[in-house]
């Protein structure tokens, strides 16, 4: 799946762990994307949406 939120854009980013002696390795930040049913246009259709998008209600779940 997708890691990238259908309604906001929010995807992976990327960036470093620092040890305590300041060594620098990369790593990656992956959002929390659902797979669920939600009305778009007024028909029920699946999307990949953060849960901070369905959290402050930017999407409509179908039942």
């Amino acid at each position: 799946m997708a890691n990238i939120c259908e309604i906001c854009g929010k995807g992976t980013i990327t960036g470093n762990n620092v040890s305590h002696s300041n060594r620098h390795t990369k790593r990656t930040w992956k959002p929390n994307i659902q797979r669920v049913r939600a009305v778009v246009d007024g028909s029920t259709k699946r999307v990949n949406a953060c849960t901070r998008c369905l959290r402050s209600g930017k999407v409509t779940r179908a039942i």
